[in-house]
């Protein structure tokens, strides 16, 4: 068998010849062709004749045994009618690309499942250079227009280094997956969101579940007003539990110097604990608790409440209890909680739609999770665009395997040679 019919197997790319191969100080070259005699434009596809100029280029493919394989061609540049003067498109790269397509799939695979470190060393290639090639494998596995078809979606910010650097993620919760991600967090990010949906999109989006951020709201009672606005549970009792720490800490430093102090030390766990899940020791902790500070105690029990009222599925009872809630707590004497009455009054709507439809932020905020897991390996990202590639990649239902070439059998072997 000629060394450049196995070479031309190993490379396995279609529409492709291997010329010759030689070796030089940086590994193997081998000098490939499309078989095609007629360049194409790598705009618009179409066969071009006239020929502006030639150049040589190398493209890094999967390394041979351990040595660096690169492919060289003469490129040509076409004068198209319709696009004007550019490169032609090649079977095994994208243009302006100076990889192949499979060494670009394996590195954006190895991205997907394991750390900057690994992949850096594995493939030998820059850091910065796996955040452009992750951007082009996403183009070409994201299938269609993703924002197509959306009825209910999550928001949230999602910080990713320090001095408040954000994104704004949009998912959508019917497929599960990313559809969306834009630096920054303010009603003009979520706008440019809306306004890439167009208003014919925004009349189908049914429900949006958030946190309740000011910014947020404002942008999707623009663009969407007739969809649901849900706030999540979570950041609603996580509001309660804030407040009930900070009674706690006002009633700590009240009471340092007098035996209630030593009752109230170390509670916070116990406070912020579902009763069920409370030990003996614990209830009995509680029980003092409730002898010796009774605003401690009755903050505790305004949290439970909220969190029980949250648990309801008939709407106008959870409206009723609701309501008597915050009549209670603004009268509580309890500054915390008085100012999250506010809160909740002033959102009670967006409360009340997760009563009726039970959606939560939860599928958002565990992408979140899975984003800052990402964000880890990687030791950080000095730029929203390189995080954003890999939130697509990892996040958006694009599923990767690894690069596997076919091997011929002795019979196709002697065929070939």
């Amino acid at each position: 068998m000629r060394d450049t019919t196995l070479l031309a197997m190993i490379v396995g790319v279609k529409h492709t010849k291997v010329k010759a191969v030689s070796v030089d100080d940086e590994g193997i070259v081998a000098d490939v062709a499309p078989t095609t005699s007629i360049a194409r434009c790598s705009g618009c596809s179409c066969r071009v004749r006239k020929i502006k100029d030639r150049r040589k280029r190398f493209w890094r493919h999967l390394d041979l045994a351990g040595m660096r394989l690169r492919l060289s061609y003469v490129l040509r540049r076409v004068d198209c009618p319709r696009c004007g003067v550019c490169v032609e498109s090649v079977p095994w790269a994208e243009p302006g690309s100076w990889f192949t397509h499979d060494f670009e799939e394996q590195v954006a695979y190895l991205a997907q499942i394991t750390d900057k470190t690994t992949v850096v060393n594995l493939m030998r290639v820059a850091w910065r250079t796996v955040g452009a090639i992750v951007g082009r494998v996403v183009d070409r596995h994201r299938p269609g227009d993703p924002l197509d078809g959306l009825i209910h979606i999550g928001v949230d910010e999602l910080s990713f280094r320090k001095h408040h650097a954000y994104i704004t993620v949009v998912i959508d919760h019917v497929n599960e997956r990313v559809v969306w991600a834009h630096p920054g967090k303010s009603a003009d990010t979520l706008g440019e969101f809306f306004k890439r949906l167009g208003p014919e999109r925004c009349k189908k989006v049914e429900s949006v579940t958030m946190d309740m951020s000011p910014a947020y709201l404002a942008a999707v009672k623009e663009a969407v007003s007739g969809a649901k606005v849900i706030f999540d549970r979570f950041h609603v009792q996580r509001l309660a539990h804030a407040a009930l720490d900070e009674v706690r800490r006002a009633e700590v430093r009240a009471s340092a110097s007098r035996e209630e102090g030593r009752v109230l030390k170390r509670t916070r766990s116990i406070l912020n604990k579902n009763p069920w899940n409370l030990t003996n020791l614990e209830n009995e902790k509680l029980t003092e608790v409730k002898r010796v500070n009774a605003p401690l105690y009755r903050a505790y029990l305004m949290k439970e409440t909220l969190a029980e009222i949250l648990d309801g599925r008939q709407v106008n009872v959870a409206r009723a209890k609701l309501n008597e809630w915050i009549s209670w707590a603004s009268h509580s004497h309890l500054k915390p909680f008085e100012k999250l009455a506010r809160t909740v009054k002033e959102h009670i709507e967006g409360i009340l739609a997760y009563v009726q439809t039970r959606q939560s932020n939860g599928r958002v905020e565990g992408t979140n999770g899975k984003i800052r897991t990402i964000t880890r390996r990687s030791y950080g990202f000095h730029s929203a665009s390189n995080l954003i590639a890999l939130i697509y990649l990892c996040c958006s239902g694009i599923a990767l395997l690894p690069v596997l070439k076919f091997v011929p059998t002795k019979r196709q072997a002697t065929r070939a040679s």
